[in-house]
């Protein structure tokens, strides 16, 4: 463990022109006539969105705004952790660790960390401000890499040693999205200093499975959903490394893989991927895979949590005791179960199904999203 020793993101302008100049020169290939997106990423919008990579997108821009938080580095278990760590208005801001997943970044958290850590600033009060902490993955962006692929349960490990022994926090509360809602089901699991969680995605799952009429129907539909969702997640899963050798040199190919995401898991009007986010967001997230060079090493958690066991938290049916925050949104690629099911796996306390909103919510709905995390954290004081 060591000190945290400032960051700020600096790309340098010849990392910048290399990116420009292997967009530009992409080699574009054919799509079927009656294509959209239902075969995979659309590749009319592919052209456009790399003519505005090439012409009108300012990282720099995107950079400062990044930039304007307080960025650290520090060697956890081994490895360097960059993260976020904005200081909460008053006496007593609540310590608050944010976990995203793939194929997102920090970026997600661009809008949220502002309201929760001075809500006084955004029409709240000061007695709900946090201290937010929010971490690249290991792997992801700006975070060192692991030695080998690492699931959420070990994630979990090295997050909490970053909350306890290197930030010194004696508790916090653990909120997440995609990878960051297992990782903070782990926290909750298995970190006493972990006093509760909030999550906006159901990843895991009972040892038992569904029981009753309900939940075997959801299990059944959501398996016949996802058969058009795995293939990325069974190729990340099980050859990791083969996928990096077609994507370490393209950033249009770690372009498509990622805008795919972000259309079919996003809730958008039609196929209008740009009614949820726009160019500079999408192409933002994506940079921070290109110019770290992480494309390769984010793709290992897959690989690691088939290898810590997949999506049980445990064998035995233990439950995540400490207070759980649910935030359904509708759009979820992960449809969420019954809440009978879902109260076999954690202690629930707040359950809102939000009018709106899909996978990555702290960016398609940051008020309904602050306004959740708020009152759920508000209910345990």
């Amino acid at each position: 463990m060591t000190n945290p020793e400032p960051f700020k993101v600096f790309v340098p302008n010849e990392t910048l022109d290399n990116i420009r100049e292997k967009v530009a020169a992409y080699p574009w290939h054919e799509m079927p006539d009656d294509g959209g997106w239902k075969y995979g990423t659309n590749l009319d919008y592919m052209k456009e969105i790399a003519t505005y990579w090439v012409n009108d997108f300012d990282w720099r821009k995107q950079e400062a705004a990044i930039n304007r938080f307080p960025q650290f580095m520090a060697q956890v278990d081994g490895i360097d952790v960059h993260f976020i760590h904005e200081i909460g208005s008053g006496p007593s801001p609540t310590p608050l660790i944010i976990s995203h997943g793939w194929p997102g970044s920090v970026v997600e958290f661009m809008e949220i960390i502002d309201p929760l850590a001075h809500p006084e600033r955004h029409g709240g009060k000061i007695e709900d401000a946090f201290t937010v902490v929010a971490p690249s993955l290991p792997g992801f962006g700006f975070s060192g890499r692991p030695p080998r692929p690492y699931g959420p349960r070990k994630m979990a490990d090295v997050f909490n040693t970053l909350m306890t022994g290197i930030l010194g926090y004696d508790s916090y509360i653990a909120q997440g999205g995609d990878w960051g809602g297992a990782i903070s089901s782990w926290l909750g699991l298995e970190h006493s200093a972990c006093r509760a969680i909030h999550i906006s995605i159901l990843t895991m799952r009972h040892p038992a499975g569904p029981q009753g009429p309900e939940e075997e129907a959801w299990a059944e539909k959501f398996e016949r959903e996802q058969e058009i969702e795995n293939g990325y997640r069974i190729q990340q899963a099980t050859r990791p490394q083969t996928l990096s050798y077609a994507m370490m040199d393209s950033p249009v190919g770690v372009a498509a893989w990622i805008i795919e995401k972000f259309n079919s898991w996003s809730d958008i009007d039609g196929d209008d991927i740009e009614s949820a986010h726009t160019k500079d967001e999408l192409l933002t997230n994506i940079m921070i895979y290109v110019v770290t060079r992480t494309f390769n090493t984010a793709s290992w958690i897959y690989y690691g949590r088939r290898e810590e066991g997949g999506r049980t938290l445990s064998p035995e049916g233990k439950r995540v005791e400490v207070p759980t925050g649910c935030a359904l949104f509708p759009k979820e690629v992960l449809a969420w179960p019954p809440r009978s099911y879902v109260e076999r796996i954690y202690n629930v306390h707040r359950w809102t199904e939000m009018p709106r909103g899909g996978h990555f919510g702290a960016m398609e709905e940051p008020e309904l999203f602050i306004d959740d995390l708020r009152a759920f954290a508000g209910s345990l004081r």
